[in-house]
C-alpha cells in the first residue's frame, strides 16, 4: 500500500489528542457538505428551469423560421415552395404574416402583434394544448381571432362577445400630412379562443387567418413575412439550417429556435454561470476550514513527523500525507453532500414540495453533467486547499 496514503487514512479516521482539532475537522467536513449540497441543488434548479423554459419555447416557436433578409416581407414563390416540398426532413410548413398592431375593445386599448396563420400552423405548434378556452382558427369562418390570456385579461375580452367586436388597427403607410380620422386601417374580429403559454407569448399575439392579416396590412396573396417549419424527429437543427440557408440564398434568412431566442439563452446561461461562480466562492471559503484543520493536524503530529523523517521519509512524502488527508477529507464531505443533494432533487421531482405557484412546482432536473461539474470543482478546490496547508511543512519545522 502507498505509504503516504496509509498514514493519511490513519490520521483522517483517528481521533487526535486535542478535542479542538476534532471539532475543527468536523466543522470543515460540514462546510464541504453544505457547499457541495448547495452547488448541486442550484445547478439542478437551473437545469430544471432551462428545461421548463425550453418546453414553453417549443410550444410557441417553430423549429425553423424563414424570413426576409431585408425588409419585412417577401413573395412566397413556386421555387421556395418546391424546395420545401422536396425536403424530406420537413414534417410541416406554414406561411405566416406578422406585424405590430393596435387593439381596441370598448374603452380599453393594447399594443400587440397580429399573426396570420394558415391551416398548417396547428402542425407547427401544439395549438390544442395551448388553448384554454374556445377553439382554434378555422379558415371557413372569416374574421375570427384567438388571443393570449394576457391580452384577454388586459382588455377584459371573452370568447363569443357578440355585443362588440375586437378592433385591430394598423397605421396606413405613406408620407406627408396625416388625417387623424383616416390614419388607420382596421378590421373587426370575433374572439373564438384564448391561449396560454409564457408571459411574453400570451401578451404578444393575436392569431387570425392569413387572408385577414394580409387584408389589414395591404399585402398581396403571396406576400408573407415568414415561413415556419416543423422538422422530423432526430433532425439536427443547426445542420439543417446551414443546408437550407445555402439552398435558399442570401435573400432569405433561416433561423433555428435557439437563434430566434438568442437573448433568452444568453441571459439564462449567464445567470447559470454567475450562480456557479457565487456558490463556488462559498465552497472556497468553506474550504478554509480544511486548511485550518490540516495545519492544526500538522502541529499536533509534529513529533510523529519527526520520527517518520528520522526513519527515512522525505519531506515530499510527509507533505503528501497531509495533501492526501485534506483531499480525502474533502471527498468525504463531497460524497455526503452529493448524496443529500441527489435525494433532495429526486424528492422535489416526485413530491413537488417547493411550489412557485399553486399549480406549478419549482422545476429541478438531475443531470450527470451537473454531478460531474460539482465533483471536479470540489475536488480541485479541496486538493488546492490541502496543498496550501501542507506547504507549511519543512525540514526546519520538523526538527524544531
Amino acid at each position: 500500500m502507498n505509504f503516504p496514503l496509509y498514514i493519511a487514512k490513519r490520521y483522517l479516521f483517528s481521533k487526535t489528542s486535542t478535542n479542538a482539532i476534532n471539532i475543527i475537522t468536523a466543522i470543515a467536513v460540514f462546510g464541504v457538505v453544505v457547499g457541495t449540497l448547495a452547488l448541486f441543488v442550484v445547478l439542478s434548479g437551473f437545469s430544471g428551469l432551462k428545461t421548463f423554459s425550453d418546453s414553453l419555447l417549443n410550444a410557441s416557436d417553430p423549429d425553423i423560421k424563414i424570413t426576409a433578409s431585408k425588409g419585412k416581407t417577401f413573395l412566397y414563390s413556386q421555387k421556395i415552395d418546391s424546395i420545401l416540398q422536396q425536403n424530406k426532413e420537413i414534417e410541416a410548413a406554414s406561411k405566416v404574416v406578422e406585424e405590430r398592431v393596435f387593439l381596441k375593445y370598448k374603452n380599453k386599448e393594447h399594443i400587440a402583434q397580429i399573426k396570420g396563420v394558415d391551416s398548417n400552423y396547428s402542425k407547427i405548434i401544439p395549438t390544442d394544448s395551448l388553448l384554454t378556452v374556445g377553439t382554434w382558427i378555422d379558415e371557413e369562418y372569416k374574421n375570427t381571432a384567438v388571443v393570449g390570456y394576457g391580452i384577454s385579461y388586459k382588455l377584459s375580452l371573452g370568447i363569443f362577445n357578440f355585443g362588440e367586436a375586437l378592433q385591430i388597427l394598423v397605421p396606413k403607410p405613406g408620407k406627408g400630412f396625416i388625417n387623424a380620422n383616416n390614419a388607420f386601417r382596421s378590421v373587426s374580429t370575433q374572439i373564438v379562443g384564448v391561449y396560454t403559454g409564457s408571459e411574453e407569448f400570451q401578451n404578444k399575439y393575436v392569431f387570425t387567418e392569413t387572408s385577414l392579416a394580409q387584408e389589414l396590412l395591404g399585402y398581396n396573396d403571396n406576400q408573407i413575412t415568414g415561413v415556419e417549419l416543423r422538422l422530423k424527429k432526430d433532425v439536427d437543427l443547426d445542420a439543417f439550417q446551414e443546408n437550407l440557408q445555402s439552398v435558399l440564398g442570401n435573400e432569405l434568412k433561416v433561423q433555428t429556435r435557439a437563434q430566434l431566442n438568442t437573448l433568452y439563452y444568453k441571459v439564462i446561461n449567464t445567470e447559470n454561470f454567475i450562480s456557479y461562480l457565487i456558490f463556488t466562492l462559498i465552497v472556497a471559503i468553506a474550504l478554509f476550514n480544511v486548511i485550518g484543520s490540516i495545519i492544526m493536524m500538522i502541529i499536533d503530529k509534529r513529533q510523529n513527523l519527526k520520527t517518520l523523517f528520522n526513519l527515512g521519509s522525505s519531506i515530499d512524502d510527509i507533505k503528501k500525507i497531509f495533501v492526501l488527508q485534506g483531499f480525502l477529507l474533502t471527498l468525504v464531505g463531497m460524497g455526503i453532500g452529493i448524496v443529500l443533494g441527489v435525494i433532495l432533487v429526486i424528492i422535489q421531482q416526485r413530491f413537488e414540495l417547493l411550489m412557485i405557484t399553486q399549480n406549478l412546482a419549482y422545476p429541478v432536473e438531475f443531470k450527470w453533467l451537473n454531478l460531474l461539474v460539482v465533483v471536479i470543482t470540489i475536488s480541485a478546490l479541496g486538493y488546492l486547499a490541502a496543498k496550501i496547508a501542507s506547504s507549511r511543512i519543512s525540514k526546519s519545522f520538523i526538527e524544531r
